[in-house]
């Protein structure tokens, strides 16, 4: 009897919930709080405050009462405006009443696309290295990852070839996140074309992370479910967060056609019920008018981005461009540490924080990611340290 009730304790952890590890980026952030003068070029968030206009927007809302439920799918002015924002940027028509739903941030988005597709033992392919979330949300629905490799000698951008050749008969989906979160890759018009076809020749859906779509340098970001014959099989993930400097307000949304979108909102209905009411009339004002605050904030990441690219490479670390998002994925090979360690040493002997460019898969060993959503001040700072810290650990 005691070694069945023995078995039973140790089993009490569900096997996914057991196969999924901590957050690698949450993990040095709990060190920072024990840790005084840290610089922080780790967490992905932007040092911007939400423009006031949008802020005023969501007290108004307060002042007035409206703090209640709304639609489980999301409050209809928002989802209208939603839908003539994206039929005017990409010349997509989604309808608002029905291929639309509102969650609490791509977060939420990602998991409830997982769990309305994936079947257990479904397969979904991703590359190595990418955002922390999109393995264990796989996982955490049934499903199998299948990690893509890629590298930066081909910019980290995802390859035809390489996606078809690790699709099986139990492959479900291509996940995607481009603009990338770690490495600020951004895929080319002409690689996602071949991606959509592979996708149509082998009918499988693609989720598309898209969150990062306005912070894009120099070029300009294609939207896979505006390919031609994309829309019907192709689930769109984006959100306020990083645009308008909203990361704390949870609001995103998915796009996708009627069907999947119905199964999304039972899910849903079920675990969270509507997104922050006060958040959601916040997000109607920054659709109306907050595309002069997101101009503003792009062109000074852009400054920014240069300053960190042009820093690293100075002090020897390999780096190749970021042309999107708000990160830089530099090599660290040069020191002989491992991503882990050079993170760990960073931060106990020159107080900053950068993430671990394994956080986001095997093929992030040798990386480290830097986010340059800070200030310009911070920024100098954090390389000169960067740089004393590289001269000495250096091989030789």
């Amino acid at each position: 009897m005691k070694q069945d009730k023995e078995e039973k304790d140790n089993n009490i952890v569900s096997q996914r919930a057991s196969r999924i590890s901590p957050s690698g980026i949450r993990k040095f952030f709990d060190l920072l709080g024990s840790i005084e003068g840290v610089i922080s070029l780790g967490v992905g968030e932007p040092d911007y405050t939400t423009p006031w206009h949008i802020r005023e927007a969501a007290i108004y809302s307060i002042e007035n009462g409206f703090t209640m439920y709304t639609s489980n799918s999301g409050i209809p002015e928002l989802r209208q405006e939603l839908s003539r924002y994206i039929q005017k940027r990409y010349e997509l028509e989604y309808d608002w009443k029905t291929e639309l739903l509102i969650t609490v941030g791509v977060s939420e988005a990602l998991d409830l696309a997982m769990r309305a597709v994936i079947d257990p033992g479904d397969e979904v392919i991703m590359s190595d290295p990418c955002y922390v979330a999109y393995e264990p949300s796989v996982i955490l629905s049934g499903g199998v990852p299948v990690k893509v490799p890629t590298s930066e000698e081909n910019a980290f951008e995802l390859d035809a070839r390489d996606i078809e050749a690790k699709i099986t008969n139990k492959t479900k989906a291509i996940l995607m996140g481009y603009p990338s979160n770690p490495t600020g890759a951004v895929m080319p018009w002409e690689k996602l074309v071949k991606i959509a076809d592979v996708a149509c020749r082998h009918n499988l859906l693609m989720i598309v992370d898209e969150i990062y779509s306005h912070l894009v340098y120099g070029i300009e970001h294609t939207c896979m479910a505006a390919l031609p014959g994309m829309k019907e099989c192709t689930v769109l993930l984006s959100g306020f967060s990083k645009s308008y400097a909203m990361t704390g307000w949870r609001i995103g949304y998915a796009a996708a056609n009627k069907e999947i979108i119905a199964a999304m909102t039972k899910i849903h209905q079920y675990t969270i019920m509507c997104a922050p009411t006060m958040a959601q009339i916040a997000a109607i004002e920054a659709l109306k008018s907050g595309e002069d605050s997101v101009t503003e904030m792009v062109e000074d990441y852009n400054h920014r981005r240069l300053v960190m690219v042009k820093g690293l490479r100075n002090i020897g670390l390999s780096c190749f461009e970021p042309k999107g998002a708000f990160y830089a994925f530099p090599s660290i090979k040069s020191t002989g540490m491992k991503s882990e360690e050079f993170a760990e040493r960073l931060l106990i002997e020159e107080k900053v924080a950068v993430v671990p460019g394994t956080a986001f898969g095997k093929c992030g060993e040798g990386y480290i990611r830097c986010c340059y959503a800070t200030s310009l001040k911070e920024i100098e700072e954090a390389l000169e340290r960067m740089k004393w810290f590289v001269e000495r650990h250096r091989k030789a």
